[in-house]
């Protein structure tokens, strides 16, 4: 267990799913990328679609980032 906070911004690429394990045999997955155990992605992108994704260790920033109640600005790209 790590005492400290860890932030990764990975650009997930195009057919790569958001997690760590494939729902099907031979799906690309972020375990390819050599994350370390502990980190979670805040949020997903889907399989079908490229972007900046956030990986971390730290729940309380996760929750304050996607908690509804929160309220702030996102911007998608289409």
């Amino acid at each position: 267990m790590r005492l400290y906070r860890s932030y990764i911004l990975l650009h997930k690429p195009f057919g790569v799913l958001s997690q760590f394990t494939p729902e099907l045999p031979g799906q690309r997955t972020l375990a390819e990328f050599n994350i370390p155990d502990d980190l979670y992605a805040a949020g997903r992108l889907d399989g079908d679609s490229e972007g900046l994704l956030l990986l971390t260790n730290d729940g309380i920033f996760i929750k304050k980032l996607l908690e509804p109640g929160r309220g702030h600005e996102r911007t998608y790209l289409i």
